[in-house]
């Protein structure tokens, strides 16, 4: 655990990811952390955001955004949303990922925006 504080980010839905992420490297300079078809991590001047393509199959993958959040704790940030109101969404759980072990899960704040919260492993480039 470090204490830094959380990194909030947005994730952007989009109809086609490849497409999307030549426009954002062309448009504005953005890097790109990591692509893992469909679903990418982008980095302009240190701001980290992600584009997913869209999924009508995934509930947080059809808006045109939600909120992302990675911190040291994704347990407690989520139970502290909950107790206040939240609706808990996808159950915190590590997942496999290519770059290791990825620990996420999320809410639906009361204004009705989706939130992901997990660690900080996708903030870091890979290949």
């Amino acid at each position: 655990m470090t204490d830094e504080p959380p990194v909030i980010s947005v994730m952007l839905i989009v109809p086609d990811a490849d497409g999307a992420v030549s426009w954002y490297r062309t448009a504005l300079g953005a890097t790109e952390l990591w692509n893992r078809g469909g679903v990418a991590g982008l980095d302009i001047g240190g701001a980290a955001f992600f584009l997913h393509q869209a999924d009508p199959d995934n509930p947080a993958g059809v808006s045109s955004t939600r909120v992302e959040v990675f911190t040291d704790d994704p347990d407690h940030f989520v139970e502290r949303a909950v107790a206040a109101g939240a609706v808990a969404g996808p159950p915190i759980e590590d997942r496999r990922v290519p770059w290791g072990t990825h620990r996420q899960g999320g809410f639906t704040d009361p204004y009705g925006h989706k939130w992901s919260v997990g660690d900080r492993s996708p903030l870091r480039r890979w290949s």
